[in-house]
């Protein structure tokens, strides 16, 4: 019995070896024409020996098809954290994920260290309610230890049955122990704009994942924010804080909506189809009008294309933290009707020749994720002036009148400054880019 299968392995050996060798001229002639290099034939006779040990002598027998399966994977996780081979479940959730509708807790997620790391949680969906944060290390999903899994395999573990429970063990930097985090799954439908008028004038905009139509979205949320606002619009904050990224054409017409001309962002890699140019049309959406983005170490990819862009234009004022710095660019490769790889095939740029990758993008303006509290002033009354007997009247001919408070807006300013921080300061920081801008005209 042992020497019938030890023929079988000999000869599936032989098979492989046999295989490369017969390829060998073709492909040998490949690699001299790009980088003079051989095939690494040693190496090759090394990976079909293990494969046949594995066949002889695993604990359990093993399909040659999963083998072949686990090598491809092992090849494209070895490249980078953002290749992987897609298998049908997984192309088909990626598909579906394009288009903003798809089941799970609505998190962008990486590998660092071994274990899974929170490129940012989703807006309005379980994750980001239940209070799963950007830099989040994940290292025990329900009893199942995170360490040693492959992404793919961990994210099988966090997909399920919507309305289902699953408790995530996270180390997040600041806490003295692990958290764990019970997030109940569910199908999650992401809405990639939002917007609303934070002051009369001023609009907010809010992109939280780049979806195939988010351009068009968010050419429809500036005309309502134009029409809320009397055709009076005076500035916009683009909120790309926690925006993982997305699609690349989406972030191009995204930018293309600030911008009248010049380079967008531009791809650079080993084949000529990875050597792309975006440029902007002559359509500022908002005529020269003061934006200001928001970012954090959440925003990665098309958030930093967008970003890197309008800064290298001056087009806009970038606040927040510095980006995660993800400079690449991956490609699906349909392998068959339903399979696919998703290779790294090109790093961006942006227009003034920065490379993103590992470094992000840092802001114009430096803002810290702070919460602030109102200062009960009750037991202190400040005396003014007009409050000192004998003062002297204005000179205006007449008693100047108190100015009249704006309890609304007051009430509104001092909830956002409470409730979000950073957008409070950009809100003021867009305020006071209008008036300079309006008093030089």
């Amino acid at each position: 019995m042992n020497s019938k299968w030890h023929k079988l392995t000999i000869l599936i050996t032989g098979m492989v070896l046999g295989l490369v060798l017969a390829l060998g001229q073709g492909v040998w002639a490949e690699r001299e024409s790009q980088n003079g290099l051989p095939l690494p034939l040693d190496e090759l006779k090394v990976f079909t020996q293990v494969f046949s040990k594995i066949k002889s002598d695993y604990v359990e027998p093993v399909e040659d098809r999963k083998l072949l399966k686990g090598a491809i994977r092992g090849m494209l996780s070895g490249l980078d954290p953002h290749s992987s081979y897609l298998d049908e479940e997984a192309y088909k959730d990626l598909r579906i994920g394009t288009t903003g509708e798809f089941g799970g807790l609505g998190i962008e997620v990486g590998m660092e260290d071994s274990f899974v790391k929170v490129i940012a949680p989703i807006d309005d969906t379980p994750a980001q309610r239940a209070g799963v944060m950007a830099g989040d290390l994940i290292i025990r999903l329900d009893d199942t230890p995170v360490k040693g899994l492959s992404l793919s395999d961990a994210v099988k573990i966090m997909r399920g049955k919507p309305g289902s429970d699953i408790l995530l063990t996270i180390v997040r930097e600041g806490e003295e122990g692990p958290i764990k985090i019970t997030i109940t799954r569910a199908v999650i439908k992401v809405k990639s704009v939002k917007h609303r008028t934070l002051d009369k004038g001023y609009g907010y905009l809010r992109i939280s994942q780049f979806q195939a139509r988010t351009g068009e979205n968010l050419l429809d949320a500036i005309s309502d924010l134009k029409k809320e606002n009397d055709n009076d619009l005076k500035g916009v904050i683009l909120d790309l804080r926690n925006n993982p990224g997305g699609v690349l054409s989406a972030a191009v017409a995204v930018s293309d909506a600030f911008l009248t001309e010049g380079m967008i962002v531009y791809t650079k890699g080993r084949q000529e189809d990875s050597q792309l140019k975006f440029k902007a049309t002559p359509s500022d959406m908002l005529k020269g009008k003061p934006v200001i983005v928001l970012v954090n170490g959440g925003s990665a990819s098309a958030s930093e294309i967008v970003a890197g862009a309008l800064q290298d234009h001056k087009r806009a004022i970038i606040m927040g933290k510095r980006t995660f710095g993800k400079g690449s660019v991956q490609t699906i490769m349909p392998m068959g009707p339903n399979t696919a790889l998703k290779m790294t095939t090109a790093r961006y740029y942006t227009p003034s020749g920065r490379s993103i990758q590992a470094e992000g993008i840092e802001p114009d303006i430096i803002l810290e994720d702070v919460r602030v509290a109102k200062v009960d002033t009750s037991k202190f009354s400040m005396i003014k002036e007009a409050d000192l007997s004998g003062h002297l009247e204005n000179g205006n001919g007449k008693k100047q009148k108190p100015a009249k408070k704006d309890k609304k807006g007051k009430k509104e300013d001092k909830s956002l400054a409470s409730k979000d921080y950073q957008l409070y300061e950009a809100l003021n920081l867009l305020k006071g880019m209008q008036i300079f801008q309006s008093r030089n005209n």
